[in-house]
């Protein structure tokens, strides 16, 4: 699995893919631990937990497995982060983002596109 994924993250568009994935699982991992604090209760709590748990070790093992330089792609992946985020908060959570939390998502998305073309 690793080399399979080192050998994808050596394009930009497998590198995307992968950085891609590994946002949304970090989105529903931590989707799942917010479900289980403050919309459920008892087992089905329990339940959340678990695969909030078992999400957020896939995230980390995904996106540490690959042999990259994580600090180039940083501001791809929270520019995804924040896209995912905000899916997830409308979707799962009925939560529309306010017009600061739209301001400040151009704001890391400028950011972003800084960090991934500012040539040195």
């Amino acid at each position: 699995m690793k080399s399979i994924l080192s050998q994808l993250v050596s394009s930009r568009m497998g590198a995307f893919a992968v950085l891609g994935l590994a946002a949304l699982l970090e989105v529903c991992g931590d989707a799942c631990f917010q479900s289980g604090l403050y919309r459920a209760s008892g087992t089905a709590s329990a339940l959340w937990f678990t695969a909030g748990t078992l999400i957020l070790g896939a995230y980390g093992l995904f996106v540490n497995l690959p042999q990259w330089d994580f600090g180039k792609l940083l501001g791809v992946y929270v520019v995804l982060f924040f896209l995912f985020a905000q899916i997830v908060a409308k979707v799962r959570f009925h939560q529309s983002p306010t017009v600061p939390i739209l301001a400040g998502g151009a704001l890391i998305v400028a950011g972003g596109l800084v960090i991934t073309f500012w040539k040195v």
